[in-house]
């Protein structure tokens, strides 16, 4: 069985931060931005933490969302992207 890894990134200049994280472990992805956000050293403030703290719980919600329509079967992939053939 794979375990999904959600990505959280974000760009400021030429700084990149990018957050990988397993449904299990959003508390501690939630936990590390504050933990950024208080590291004088870091340009990642408060408000960068507080608008990806709510990406996490919005896409927790969504993912909840989804589950609770119809649990997708083992293997499924979680996102359907469009391919060059869609028309």
């Amino acid at each position: 069985m794979t375990q999904d890894i959600n990505v959280l990134a974000l760009v400021k200049g030429e700084e990149r931060y990018i957050f990988l994280y397993d449904d299990d472990h959003r508390s501690d992805a939630l936990r590390a931005l504050g933990r950024f956000a208080s590291n004088p050293e870091l340009s990642f403030s408060w408000y960068d933490a507080a608008v990806l703290s709510q990406r996490v719980r919005q896409s927790a919600q969504e993912a909840a969302a989804l589950e609770a329509e119809a649990p997708a079967p083992a293997g499924h992939p979680r996102f359907k992207l469009p391919l060059p053939t869609d028309e």
